[in-house]
């Protein structure tokens, strides 16, 4: 049941998930979900603010875990653990930002507080420490449907406080009509908003930019062992520690007309670089008989399990695949230099599937080309709508939407990184394509952008 505004209830999970979710649209603006940690008010640093540039608080008891879209609503989810929050913390405040229209054109916007006690951490990639992620099961404790909104681009919806040694939620509905960098400011957080890193455009006819395969033609490596975790522990915070850099509210979406930029004008030099494909299906239009044979395709006895996988290339001149398929997960800390996060067999994991780059290596690194593969539950990508977002440690995540497919495609080139030498670049492909009869879609991606690899059949 739906609480009114200004209603508090108390919050007797150790752990929750905070769901945001709205009704999606022609004309619905984006809608972003946010934490800030208060003491007394207000921030203690620019690190107490948790939102899409920012996903892990240093203290790991508050974790930004990403968006999930199912039949025509969008949920944006925050997982709080509250039983591990630092006792300086009084308040989280839980806020909404809309991106590229206000709150008034956004229907069906509210938020839920889920139980998350006792469940476990999301083995596809919301990375380790802190914040349990709860399934979709979570039984709901309180909720908050905000009905009053106008003009505003940013709201403050509820918040979570202590009270007599235990927690409680509180529903605000506060709205703001400075976007996320005046509710942010607000409560003391400092802005650096330049706006988004410009896009480099293509010019029409242009090869994309894929540097040659050498001669040689080397073996397929054996998969490096799968790390225990997919990202360094977030380290303690201390009095010495010094402040984090301003945050950064801008984000970077590529498209056909400016498919390319440079993390390296972004400072994306460092740090752990996050690969997330989130997807859903949608419903083919009436009448149309590609789109009924696409649908027959989606039908099967099994769930559509997609594959996240990317081939690589270091400057050493040494090759592989990081995939599910036959355990390759690859390595953070030794080479590759990428780890994929673990496998979402069925797509009912909020974060999508994962791979984490190290910026940290990638003067070792010379290009790595992010695919995904249908393992089973389809035989082409018809009727699916999918987002890439790579999201560096440093600077504006980079996000894009695959384009609809058209032909009996079950394998996609998404992105390539390229070292050029002087910087990083990350390309938009989005490219289908449709394997030769008796060709895996691994071999296929490999014969169109020249890696020069042997396979062999695996399994996972």
């Amino acid at each position: 049941m739906s609480m009114p505004k200004g209603g508090n209830a108390p919050v007797e999970a150790g752990a929750v998930r905070i769901e945001l979710s709205w009704r999606t649209g022609p004309g619905v603006p984006d809608v972003d979900a946010s934490a800030l940690l208060l003491s007394g008010g207000k921030v203690r640093d620019d690190g107490d603010f948790v939102f899409y540039n920012q996903p892990v608080h240093a203290a790991g008891a508050v974790r930004h875990e990403g968006k999930r879209t199912a039949d025509g609503t969008t949920a944006d989810t925050l997982a709080v653990d509250l039983a591990a929050m630092e006792p300086a913390v009084d308040r989280v405040v839980l806020a909404a930002s809309a991106d590229g229209g206000t709150f008034g054109q956004v229907p069906g916007l509210s938020v839920r507080v889920l139980d998350a006690t006792g469940a476990p951490t999301g083995s596809s990639g919301a990375g380790s420490g802190g914040a349990a992620a709860a399934g979709p099961g979570g039984a709901e404790l309180v909720r908050f449907d905000s009905q009053d909104a106008t003009v505003e681009t940013a709201f403050v919806l509820g918040e979570l406080y202590r009270r007599q040694g235990g927690w409680k939620f509180r529903a605000v509905g506060q709205g703001y009509d400075r976007g996320l960098a005046g509710l942010a400011t607000d409560y003391g957080i400092t802005v650096d908003d330049p706006g988004p890193a410009p896009a480099v455009p293509v010019p029409p006819g242009a090869p994309a930019a894929v540097p040659e395969a050498p001669e040689a033609t080397p073996e397929h490596t054996a998969p490096q062992g799968q790390l225990g975790a997919s990202t360094r522990t977030p380290p303690a915070r201390t009095a010495s520690a010094p402040a984090p850099t301003p945050v950064r509210l801008s984000k970077v979406t590529l498209t056909k007309e400016a498919p390319a930029v440079s993390l390296t004008k972004q400072g994306g030099t460092s740090g752990a670089l996050r690969v997330n494909l989130n997807w859903r299906t949608r419903q083919a239009p009436a009448g149309s008989g590609w789109g009924r044979k696409l649908t027959r395709a989606l039908a099967g006895p099994a769930a559509l399990d997609l594959d996240l996988g990317a081939l690589y290339e270091l400057t050493d001149g040494s090759k592989g695949v990081v995939q599910a398929l036959g355990n390759a997960f690859g390595s953070l800390h030794a080479p590759p230099y990428i780890h994929l996060d673990g496998d979402d067999r069925t797509g009912a994991v909020a974060s999508g599937e994962n791979l984490t780059v190290s910026l940290d290596h990638q003067h070792l690194i010379k290009r790595i080309l992010f695919f995904v593969t249908i393992y089973e539950g389809a035989r082409s990508f018809g009727d699916l709508n999918a987002t890439v977002t790579l999201t560096p440690q440093r600077g504006a995540p980079v996000d894009f939407s695959l384009d609809e497919c058209t032909v009996p495609s079950n394998v996609c080139a998404l992105a390539l990184l390229i070292n050029t030498g002087s910087e990083l670049v990350v390309q938009r492909e989005a490219r289908y394509l449709v394997p030769e009869r008796g060709v895996s879609p691994q071999r296929t991606v490999d014969q169109a952008y020249g890696w020069g690899m042997r396979w062999a059949p695996g399994r996972k």
